[in-house]
């Protein structure tokens, strides 16, 4: 079965994945919305993606938070390289 962002919640709730497995379903998700953006897609399908992103993170921080806090200083650090240009 292929999950996808509207997922989320059903994929932290399974008990009986690992939370690897979780996490690396939530990340295969994440990436994918990325992959599908290109030079075409409008600001506001960037702005969802940004946001789709965040509640993935955020979900990967409730299941496992060493890799949550790693990946939400990731985001933290393309927030502020993007406010400097």
């Amino acid at each position: 079965m292929s999950y996808n962002s509207e997922d989320i919640g059903k994929i932290v709730g399974f008990t009986t994945w690992t939370v690897k497995r979780k996490v690396d379903e939530l990340l295969r998700i994440d990436s994918e919305m990325y992959t599908r953006m290109g030079s075409d897609s409008k600001e506001s399908e960037m702005k969802k993606t940004k946001a789709t992103s965040r509640k993935i993170y955020q979900a990967i921080s409730r299941i496992s938070p060493t890799d949550g806090y790693f990946l939400q200083a990731h985001m933290d650090e393309k927030d502020l390289t993007s406010k400097n240009k």
